[in-house]
C-alpha cells in the first residue's frame, strides 16, 4: 500500500436575514467563520477511520475558523452477488477484510476485520439513516458522537453495526432512546433524509470517501481526496482564508479529549506530536492513574475514561 491515495473507491463498496441588534456582544479574537466544511464519509469507510487521529486535530485546532458538515454519502447499499471489484481482489465481504486490516496496520488505528468473513454488513445505509434520525432529532454533536462509536464497535470491536440489535445498543449508549431512534430510520423519514446527503455529496462533487471540501463565501474552493495528513488539510484552509498560515489554538487536555470517547494510542500521537516512545511517559504526565482504564487491542494501546 501506497500512502499516495489512502481512498475508497464510491463505485466499488470497498471502502433567512436578520437585523442588528441594539446591543451584540462580539469577540474581535475569533475569526468569523465564512468557511463551511462538508466531510464526505461512511460509516463503515476504513479510511475514514484511519484519518480519525490527523482530522480531530484538525477540528480541535482550526474549527474556529470554519462550519463543520458531515455528509454521508453511502458507501454500500448492497453486495450484488457479483464482483465488485475484481481488479483489487475485491469479489464479496470476505475480500473486504485482507483490505481493512492492512489500512489498520498502515494506520495503527486498529482493525479486526474478521466480521466480515464470519457475519459480514450487508449495507452501509442503516447505521447511516440512523445517523440522520439523530441529527434531526438532537443535532450534529449528538449524531457525530453516534457515527465515532460505530466505527469503534466495528473496526476496532468487530459489532456489525447495521444489524437492528446493535444499532439500538449503539445509540442507547449515548442516552437515547435507541429502539425509537432505530425505528424511525427504518422508516421512510431515515432514507429521505439521507437522500439529501446522497445529492448534497453528487453536487459537491465527491465520487469517494473520505472526500473533504472547503468552500468560501463566493462558493469557490478546495477539495481534498483522501486520508491526507494535517499540512493538506491546513494548506487548503489557507487557501479559502487568504492567509499564508491560519492561526492553531492550542491543543485541549487530554482528560477532556477522554471525557468524549476513548483514544487509542495514535490518536495521542498524532493531537500532541508524541514519537510512540513518548507516549506513556505523557499519559503518566497528565492524566491520575485512578482516572482511567490502559488497555490494548491488537497490539495497539487504548485508553478510556474510569
Amino acid at each position: 500500500m501506497t500512502n499516495n491515495n489512502l481512498m475508497c473507491d464510491l463505485e466499488t463498496g470497498v471502502c433567512g436575514v436578520a437585523g442588528d441588534e441594539e446591543m451584540e456582544i462580539i469577540d474581535l479574537n475569533e475569526p468569523t467563520k465564512t468557511i463551511d466544511l462538508y466531510y464526505v464519509t461512511d460509516p463503515i469507510c476504513s479510511h475514514c477511520w484511519a484519518l480519525e487521529p490527523t482530522f480531530r486535530r484538525f477540528k480541535e485546532q482550526y474549527g474556529h475558523y470554519f462550519n463543520f458538515h458531515t455528509v454521508l454519502g453511502g458507501l454500500l447499499e448492497k453486495w450484488h452477488g457479483g464482483p465488485v471489484d475484481p481488479a483489487n481482489g475485491i469479489f464479496g465481504p470476505a475480500d473486504v477484510a485482507g483490505h481493512w486490516r492492512e489500512v489498520g496496520e498502515y494506520s495503527r488505528m486498529p482493525i479486526d476485520g474478521s466480521l466480515m468473513i464470519d457475519n459480514p454488513v450487508q449495507s452501509s445505509f442503516p447505521p447511516s439513516r440512523v445517523y440522520k434520525v439523530i441529527q434531526k432529532n438532537h443535532g450534529d454533536d449528538k449524531a457525530n458522537e453516534y457515527l465515532r462509536h460505530a466505527r469503534e464497535e466495528l473496526f476496532a470491536f468487530n459489532k456489525n453495526i447495521a444489524e437492528k440489535s446493535v444499532m439500538i445498543e449503539n445509540v442507547n449508549s449515548l442516552g437515547l432512546d435507541g429502539e425509537a431512534i432505530v425505528n424511525e430510520a427504518e422508516s421512510e423519514v431515515g432514507q429521505q433524509l439521507l437522500n439529501e446527503d446522497f445529492a448534497l455529496a453528487a453536487k459537491l462533487g465527491a465520487r469517494g470517501f473520505p472526500t473533504i471540501i472547503m468552500v468560501n463565501e463566493e462558493n469557490k474552493g478546495v477539495k481534498i481526496v483522501g486520508s491526507r495528513s494535517l499540512d493538506y488539510y491546513v494548506s487548503g484552509l489557507s487557501k479559502m482564508i487568504g492567509e499564508e498560515e491560519p492561526q492553531a489554538k492550542q491543543q485541549p487536555a487530554l482528560s477532556k479529549l477522554l471525557e468524549k470517547e476513548l483514544l487509542f494510542a495514535k490518536e495521542i500521537e498524532v493531537m500532541y506530536d508524541l514519537e510512540p516512545s513518548e507516549l506513556q511517559a505523557f499519559v503518566d504526565e497528565q492524566l491520575k492513574t485512578d482516572t482511567f482504564d490502559e488497555k490494548e487491542l491488537l497490539g495497539e494501546k487504548y485508553f478510556v475514561k474510569k
